[in-house]
């Protein structure tokens, strides 16, 4: 009698569609499922309740209605899960209410926003809806954080592969959510920049910002111009030998960047910043002779030639290349650290290349010096000063915002991914201090910059620059952990900002990181689990 019991227990379980999952050692009890609110970014709601769901060798994946982007997507998640879980999971247009089943549009979706999704998850199934694609793809980042952090291995492991039973309902606080990687002062191949947007994609960040060109190097194609890339972005710091994206090379970037729910926003630094456009043609210079190639660290030497016409048929040429490569709705022109270029010829500078940038269908974005000009309505500003900004520089930027220029903060001290941690960390820059993962969380970009009206920040970012980075590990030691905590800034409400409830959150992304071969920094301040 026990035996027929536990037979048509077994077959209850197949017919709900959840297979059998893999078991852990005999006798050993089952790990439970990680609670809804344990994911970073914060969710701005979490009900728990139900039982949970156990992904098995028999769980489909439903797209009911079979929309293209969200099929795309479940093949994403397909993919993420098959390798550690050893699962087929096959993706079906069949509607059902077993397994994991995404929903794109319907009842109560709308006032999840563009980005927002609705998470349910119960005995039977798992439920992704979302009013958009965007939606749908950031609920599964939820969903790959409520599973084990084994799932992230590409070899087969032991489940249960459990999800708590319960509700998430999200949506990001802030429209722009971006970091930044500089790929001029040293190289970083098409491979390098994809993992990172893969990192990025994991706490839903949606923009992208590529530092495209400085004095050490000019990193895209332009076809017009060909001796910048060639010339121009034929060395880094140090003297190594650079390189440059072709415009297919872009192009791909461009396209992982759009899967991953990313908009890439490519920065052309200018007026200064810009020796190795000036090295790669003589005419850019007022005295026409090209300085020669840069390698060092030093910043403020270089300028275009503000009152020559070729300096602004050479913009006109490059921006209108890089907009025709570029979907999104952003391009970045600089514009900081122009110390070889005099306020009056600055101001005129500035004055000319926003009218350009509007001219190819884009939106003008400059770091925080383009507010000393006139920036062009719609214009936004990017904010990178610290604790040692002066009264002044602060007042100019908070007058911009209340006469409707729209911020983002990526304050040198909180959001600057290139900063040590502590004067033992072996990579980065000191120059705004130290930046520890609570300093670099703990802040509120609503209140950042108090005479900045709330609603003129338009979201958060964080930047790397590479001066003393130069592969894939190094970048990762340097964002990990502190990224994610700019995520959440960026994506949570305010009411859960904490950080003794973030470190402990943090900490168990450390065994998914481990999964997934990043190479972070194990900060003393975060609990991490004993490896």
């Amino acid at each position: 009698m026990r035996r027929r019991r536990l037979l048509f227990s077994l077959l209850l379980v197949a017919a709900a569609g959840l297979g059998t999952a893999a078991a852990g050692p005999p006798g050993a009890a089952a790990p439970a499922a990680a609670p809804l609110d344990q994911v970073i970014p914060a969710p701005a709601s979490v009900h728990t309740g139900g039982g949970a769901f156990t992904l098995g060798d028999r769980t489909r994946i439903r797209v009911p209605g079979g929309s293209g982007e969200a099929k795309k997507i479940a093949g994403y998640l397909a993919g993420l899960l098959r390798p550690a879980t050893g699962f087929d999971l096959p993706v079906t247009t069949k509607d059902g209410r077993d397994g994991i089943v995404f929903r794109l549009g319907g009842r109560g979706t709308k006032s999840l926003g563009d980005e927002g999704y609705r998470l349910t998850s119960g005995s039977r199934a798992v439920t992704i809806s979302a009013a958009r694609p965007a939606g749908l793809f950031h609920g599964v980042q939820t969903l790959r954080q409520l599973l084990p952090a084994g799932v992230e291995q590409q070899s087969t492991r032991r489940g249960p592969w459990r999800i708590a039973g319960g509700t998430i309902a999200d949506s990001p606080r802030y429209a722009y959510r971006g970091a930044m990687l500089d790929v001029s002062r040293h190289f970083f191949t098409v491979a390098q920049v994809k993992r990172y947007i893969d990192q990025l994609a994991m706490y839903k960040i949606n923009k992208l910002h590529l530092h495209l060109s400085d004095d050490q190097g000019w990193r895209i194609a332009i076809k017009s111009w060909p001796r910048l890339a060639t010339y121009g972005g034929s060395t880094q710091v140090g003297g190594g030998a650079g390189g440059y994206y072709t415009k297919d090379d872009y192009r791909e970037i461009v396209r992982h960047a759009a899967d991953r729910y990313l908009t890439v926003v490519p920065e052309i630094d200018m007026p200064g910043h810009t020796n190795a456009a000036l090295a790669s043609y003589a005419q850019l210079n007022c005295n026409g002779q090209a300085p020669p190639l840069y390698t060092g660290t030093e910043v403020g030497f270089s300028s275009l030639c503000v009152p020559k016409q070729v300096t602004y048929d050479f913009i006109d040429d490059v921006i209108g290349e890089i907009a025709a490569l570029t979907p999104g709705p952003y391009l970045h022109i600089g514009g900081d650290e122009a110390h070889s270029t005099s306020h009056e010829d600055y101001v005129a500078f500035m004055d000319k290349v926003q009218p350009v940038v509007a001219k190819y269908g884009k939106t003008a974005i400059g770091w925080h010096q383009l507010t000393g000009a006139h920036p062009a309505k719609g214009a936004l500003a990017q904010y990178w000063g610290y604790d040692k900004t002066g009264a002044a520089e602060r007042r100019q930027v908070a007058d911009a915002a209340r006469n409707g220029t729209r911020l983002i903060l990526s304050p040198a001290d909180r959001a600057y991914l290139d900063m040590k941690y502590d004067r033992n960390t072996p990579l980065g820059l000191a120059w705004a201090g130290y930046v520890d993962a609570k300093r670099s969380y703990d802040w509120n970009p609503g209140t950042y910059l108090p005479d900045a009206p709330a609603q003129s920040i338009l979201g958060v970012e964080a930047p790397l620059w590479s001066e003393t980075l130069s592969t894939s590990a190094h970048i990762e030691y340097m964002a990990f952990p502190r990224l994610p905590g700019i995520a959440e800034l960026g994506w949570s409400p305010a009411s859960t900002h904490d950080w003794a409830s973030y470190r402990e959150r943090l900490a168990a992304q450390g065994p998914r990181w481990d999964a997934l071969g990043i190479n972070y920094y194990r900060s003393p301040e975060v609990p991490w689990p004993a490896k």
